[in-house]
């Protein structure tokens, strides 16, 4: 009788990427279009010689970026062997896609719920740029900065963001804690920086665009506190495009990795 070999024994691990949205239909695999999670498990699963899945933090949208997006994937294979197919990996993905770093977790960590907080830059300029507007959203409108920064305020010291929120969101509650809202400006570019523990479907960009028609008083500060309590998207402002937002960190509780 021929003996048989134990089973391999999969581990898991996170994987960090950073990617440009531009030409990708979002994060998420979907049927008849180009996608993040797609591209990155079609590599993966060539390279590595296995089918790969991979799990995101999160699903960005169409044409949004991130500086840092964290998946985790389970393989049979040993971190050394994972570290030194990095550089092979990132020729892979080619120019738009970048795998920054592999770090081994334990076998049950999940990259989108044992996330305790996202983080998310949206990049305004000011001036005509030929260099930004791929990355960036063009205001040519003068924004009065200190109503902005005054309706900021408000929004951070609120909880429900449902007016914030795409109308057909599959969540059980419309809770968030937001950690930390900052608005960064000077006469070429504004930044907005958004930390929470966790999103809604288009909150960043509706909350910018709500931003911006305050600041040209198109929505009158007064009315913000309103806006909020309504629960109701059609009253707060437009959704800024999807070209400047970005992923820019996840934090997860350092106990979760078993490498660095």
């Amino acid at each position: 009788m021929k003996s048989q070999k134990p089973p391999k024994i999969q581990q898991r691990y996170f994987a960090d990427f950073s990617y440009n949205g531009t030409n990708y239909h979002g994060w998420q695999s979907q049927k008849n279009a180009s996608s993040i999670q797609q591209t990155i498990e079609n590599c993966l699963s060539y390279l590595l010689n296995q089918p790969i899945k991979i799990y995101g933090a999160g699903r960005t949208d169409t044409g949004v970026h991130a500086r840092q997006m964290i998946a985790h994937f389970d393989v049979d294979l040993s971190n050394e062997l994972l570290q030194s197919s990095i550089n092979q990996i990132n020729s892979c993905l080619g120019r738009d896609i970048k795998l920054n770093a592999i770090k081994q977790v334990k076998n049950d960590a999940q990259a989108r719920f044992d996330a305790i907080s996202r983080t998310y830059q949206y990049h305004i300029h000011f001036e005509k740029d030929v260099f930004q507007q791929e990355l960036s959203y063009y205001v040519f409108h003068p924004l009065n900065h200190d109503d902005i920064i005054e309706a900021i305020d408000l929004i951070q010291n609120h909880s429900d963001y449902k007016c914030f929120s795409k109308s057909k969101s599959d969540v059980t509650h419309f809770h968030c804690d937001l950690q930390h809202i900052h608005w960064n400006y000077d006469r070429q570019k504004a930044v907005l920086t958004i930390k929470a523990n966790r999103f809604l479907r288009g909150m960043v960009r509706s909350i910018v665009g709500t931003l911006i028609e305050i600041g040209i008083n198109k929505i009158q500060l007064s009315e913000l506190v309103s806006i909020l309590n309504s629960r109701d998207r059609k009253r707060a402002g437009f959704s800024v495009p999807s070209k400047g937002l970005f992923l820019t960190s996840i934090e997860y509780p350092p106990d979760i990795y078993l490498s660095q």
